[in-house]
């Protein structure tokens, strides 16, 4: 439950909060919970009508969702709110039936008693998170990180939800599918890593880098560095590079008004087309379009 309050009450625009994060249940008060701290909840069902973001978070308990939480979803839904989950959060929107047709994940240990339970629904068990139009629901805890990540991105840009990334101090890489990596900075790590050549190969994404040229900086050859890249990140090293130029595309689009050519060449992306392939492919938008949608610039007059 404390993963949406981490990351969204986190972000800021122009130096005020982007989000109003609220805890609701269908009786607000004193509640005993699983762990060691119980909880006091202040809202009741009421938040759910007035917010734009509906999100059900995961509990051990999951079979007696009380009828008013089912009806309050329905009724957010019936509204066109973006509904979300985190972990088993999605036993509760399925219940809801909101997730009939649709595609979806959960936490993993429980995919078969989702699959018996809700058979109308797609489940896809192998990702981080799924988005599927106004629904997004998420896989394991930490999954429940990388959506809500996911959803800042898409709601304010690259920019924002990377630095509420830095304060979360998230893992460096998620890919969880290939629409759905989190292009997070890398925290402090300790140890033998390859976090000093990712760090390098970022102060130079504008330059052509190489296998080699990566497997020189990290002392490995480029067979261990390829094993060892993989290991830490998920990716291959020309796979994460390019993630990265990418992210940095968009922050150079959200953040300047450098022309098309010169972003691209900044965020080593070669040329405005290449760049737009890229863009295209990743978020589903041109640099322009991306630009016109997320710029932190404001408006000349």
């Amino acid at each position: 439950m404390s993963i949406p309050e981490l990351i969204f009450r986190g972000v800021e625009i122009d130096g005020r909060p982007a989000y109003d994060v609220r805890v609701c249940t269908a009786e607000p008060g004193f509640l005993p919970s699983d762990g060691a701290f119980d909880l006091f909840v202040r809202h009741g069902l009421e938040a759910v009508d007035e917010a734009d973001t509906v999100m059900v978070t995961g509990g051990a308990g999951r079979d007696d969702v009380p009828l008013a939480v089912l009806e309050a979803l329905r009724s957010a839904a019936a509204a066109g709110r973006r509904l979300a989950s985190i972990c088993t959060g999605a036993f509760v929107l399925a219940a809801a039936g909101l997730l009939e047709g649709r595609r979806a994940t959960t936490f993993w240990v429980k995919s078969d008693i989702f699959r018996r339970r809700y058979p109308a629904v797609t489940l896809e068990p192998d990702v981080l998170f799924v988005e599927d139009g106004p629904v997004f629901t998420s896989a394991g805890l930490a999954a429940g990180i990388d959506l809500c990540l996911h959803m800042v991105r898409s709601d304010h840009g690259a920019a924002a939800a990377n630095a509420v990334a830095r304060l979360a101090v998230v893992a460096p890489v998620r890919p969880g599918g290939q629409a759905q990596f989190i292009e997070t900075p890398l925290p402090a790590e300790t140890g033998v890593s390859l976090a000093a050549t990712r760090a390098w190969a970022l102060q130079r994404l504008d330059q052509p880098l190489t296998l080699t040229d990566l497997a020189r900086h990290a002392n490995n050859s480029v067979r261990t560095l390829t094993r060892r890249f993989r290991a830490e990140t998920g990716l291959s090293p020309l796979q994460w590079l390019l993630h990265q130029r990418i992210n940095r595309a968009r922050e150079l689009l959200e953040s300047t008004n450098l022309p098309m050519d010169l972003v691209a060449a900044r965020s080593g992306l070669g040329s405005a087309d290449s760049m737009r392939q890229h863009l295209t492919r990743r978020v589903g938008l041109t640099p322009t379009a991306y630009r016109r949608s997320f710029t932190r610039l404001p408006e000349h007059r």
